[in-house]
């Protein structure tokens, strides 16, 4: 039971990561700037914060459930406020030359990035709602008996979730030698943009 829970963790960690959000925006931008491991590695932050609220869910935890819900607004404000920033800083960054040499910066900039993406992830209160969504469909939760199969459950949603930063890094990789600077510096207009519009989404729904 326990590795076919594990199988079933990956396909909702997949399920959960797939949707092009503001993290698939900014790994795509890492990929093409920095390479096949910076990008990976960001994608990491998300895998975990899918991890936890895969938790959250697979593992009934509805002390920790009910604590999100009571401070999503608080969330959003995080969240909106931190997307604003980081498009802002993505607008304004320089083109990088892409025959650079890549994943060159590591380090500091690479743990960076990796929390970025951890705090969008886990500061958006319809990432929960995702999880749940998935673990509904997929019927997994209810199978989780003990202790032994929820963590088997919980440890496929880190695979499968990290498997799709992994193969969106590589679709990513595998087009890189096409963008030039002047295609770099609209990427990072529009991807800028985007990440603006949805801070700024997330902020207007408080008035709603």
């Amino acid at each position: 039971m326990s590795e076919y829970l594990y199988l079933r963790g990956i396909a909702i960690g997949f399920a959960i990561a797939a949707p092009i959000g503001p993290v698939g925006l900014l790994c795509i931008r890492k990929a093409l700037a920095d390479g096949r491991l910076a990008a990976f590695v960001a994608g990491l932050g998300a895998a975990l914060a899918d991890t936890f609220f895969g938790a959250v869910v697979g593992m009934g935890l509805g002390a920790v459930s009910q604590f999100i819900e009571g401070h999503t607004p608080i969330m959003k404000v995080v969240g909106g406020l931190f997307m604003l920033g980081l498009g802002l800083h993505t607008w304004r960054a320089a083109t990088t030359s892409l025959e650079s040499e890549p994943d060159a910066d590591k380090g500091p900039g690479m743990v960076r990035d990796f929390l970025s993406t951890f705090v969008i992830t886990i500061s958006n209160p319809g990432t929960i709602l995702g999880v749940v969504g998935v673990f509904a469909a997929l019927g997994a939760s209810a199978q989780a008996k003990g202790m032994e199969d929820q963590m088997s459950l919980v440890a496929g949603v880190f695979t499968g979730s990290a498997l799709w930063w992994a193969v969106l890094t590589e679709l990513t990789i595998a087009v890189r030698t096409r963008f030039t600077p002047e295609r770099m510096r609209l990427f990072n207009h529009i991807s800028g943009a985007l990440l603006m519009a949805l801070g700024t989404l997330a902020l207007g729904s408080l008035l709603l």
